[in-house]
C-alpha cells in the first residue's frame, strides 16, 4: 500500500521455504494495511472496484488486531534496541537487494535506459556501497526506481481487477496477487535456505518500523481507516502503473473543471445584475408619469430635472446596455486571466517534464 512504499521501501517479499509459524510472524510484520478500525465516524461510500467490502472488512479488522498485539510490539522492540543507523544501514540492503527484481521489470516494460541506470546502483551500491549498506549511488546522481511485476503486467494491458485484503499480508488486488507471486521468486533471499528466513523476518521488521509514523497518522486522522487505506492503495499502485502520469493528468483536469467553475459562476452573476438593472427602469416609468400630473407649475425645476428621467424610462435600453457592457467586460477579463493562469500552469508543467527528462538523460549518459 501507500505507506508501506513511502516508508518500508516497498513490497517485501516473503520467501516461499518459510515454515508455517515463522510465514506467520513475519508477513505479520509488514502489514500496511493495519490501522485501528475503531467506530466509524461516517458511512463508506460504495467503490466499484471493491465489490466484496464487507469481506475485506473483516479481514481488514483481523489484520489490525494481529498487528497491535504482534507486529507493533516487535517493531517498537526492534527500533529501541537498533541504533539509527543501523536500521538505515539495514533499510538500504534490503532496497538494494530488491533492485535486482526492479531490473527485470524494466527490460520487461522496455525500459531500456532506466534498466541500465538501475543495473548500475545495484553494482555501485554493492561493491562501493559494502553489499548496499550505504546508498553510494544515490550520490553519484542514480535515484532509486520503483518497479515490480504487478506494474508489468499493468503496461502489458492485465486489468487490475478487484481491490482484496489478504490475511496477514494487507491490501492488494487481483493483478497484485500473481505479482507477488514473481516478485517472491525474483528475491535472492528466497533460495538461501535456512537462512532466507531470518534475512526476510528482518526485512519485515524493518519496513513495519519505518511505516510506524504512517500508520499512527491513519489512526489518529482516518474517519474511517479502511477506507483511507483502500483509496490510498489504489491511487498509489495506479500512480506507480503510469509512472506518474495519471496524477498529471488528474491535475490538469482538476483545475480546467476549477476555471470552468469559476466562469459558470462569474456569468451567473452578471446576469443577475442585469436582472436587476433591467427592473429599476420598469419600475421608474410606472411611477414618474403619475409624479409629474400631481407635480404644480410653479415647480419648473424639479419638473425640469425629471425629464432625463423620464427620457430614460421612456427609452430603457441605454440605461441597460451601460451596466451589462461594464460586466461582461469585468467577466471577460476574470475569464481571460483565469485563461491565462491555466495556461501558464500548463506551460510550467510541461517545462518541468522536459526538465526531468533532461535530467534523466544525463544520468543515463553519465551510468554509461
Amino acid at each position: 500500500m501507500l505507506i508501506n512504499k513511502a516508508l518500508g521501501g516497498g513490497r517485501p517479499c516473503i520467501p516461499l521455504s518459510s515454515v508455517t509459524a515463522s510465514f506467520v510472524l513475519g508477513a505479520a510484520l509488514v502489514l500496511t494495511g493495519c490501522a485501528s478500525t475503531g467506530e466509524k465516524a461516517a458511512a463508506a461510500q460504495a467503490n466499484p472496484a471493491d465489490p466484496y467490502e464487507d469481506i475485506n472488512r473483516k479481514i481488514f479488522a483481523f489484520n489490525d488486531k494481529v498487528d497491535n498485539y504482534v507486529a507493533e510490539p516487535v517493531a517498537n522492540a526492534y527500533k529501541w534496541a537498533t541504533p539509527e543507523f543501523m536500521q538505515t544501514g539495514v533499510a538500504n540492503f534490503f532496497t538494494n537487494l530488491k533492485n535486482i527484481n526492479v531490473v527485470l521489470n524494466d527490460l520487461m516494460q522496455a525500459k531500456f535506459q532506466q534498466g541500465a541506470a538501475d543495473t548500475g546502483r545495484f553494482l555501485i551500491n554493492t561493491t562501493a556501497g559494502v553489499g548496499g549498506l550505504f546508498d553510494v549511488a544515490k550520490h553519484a546522481g542514480l535515484e532509486q526506481n520503483d518497479e515490480d511485476f504487478e506494474q508489468t503486467l499493468a503496461v502489458w494491458g492485465v486489468p487490475q481487477g478487484s481491490y482484496l485484503v489478504l490475511p496477514f499480508l494487507g491490501p492488494s488486488t487481483a493483478r497484485g496477487i500473481p505479482g507477488s507471486v514473481f516478485d517472491t521468486a525474483a528475491n535472492p533471499a528466497t533460495y538461501l535456505g535456512g537462512i532466507g528466513v531470518p534475512v526476510s523476518v528482518v526485512s519485515m521488521v524493518n519496513a513495519r518500523a519505518n511505516a510506524d509514523g504512517a500508520l499512527k497518522f491513519i489512526d489518529e486522522a482516518a474517519l474511517d481507516p479502511y477506507v483511507f487505506t483502500r483509496e490510498s492503495f489504489l491511487q498509489w499502485r495506479q500512480n506507480l502503473a503510469t509512472d506518474g502520469k495519471a496524477e498529471a493528468k488528474s491535475d490538469l483536469a482538476d483545475l480546467e473543471v476549477d476555471l470552468l467553475d469559476d466562469e459558470t459562476r462569474s456569468g451567473d452573476a452578471a446576469k443577475s445584475k442585469t436582472n436587476e438593472t433591467d427592473v429599476k427602469p420598469v419600475e421608474a416609468k410606472q411611477g414618474l408619469p403619475e409624479q409629474g400630473i400631481e407635480k404644480s407649475a410653479p415647480q419648473v425645476q424639479g419638473a425640469a430635472s425629471a425629464e432625463p428621467v423620464k427620457a430614460a424610462a421612456v427609452s430603457s435600453a441605454p440605461v441597460v446596455e451601460a451596466p451589462a457592457v461594464q460586466n461582461g467586460g469585468a467577466h471577460s477579463q476574470a475569464f481571460l486571466d483565469a485563461k491565462s493562469q491555466y495556461e501558464k500552469a500548463r506551460l510550467d508543467y510541461q517545462m518541468l517534464q522536459a526538465e526531468g527528462a533532461k535530467k534523466k538523460s544525463r544520468k543515463t549518459r553519465k551510468a554509461k
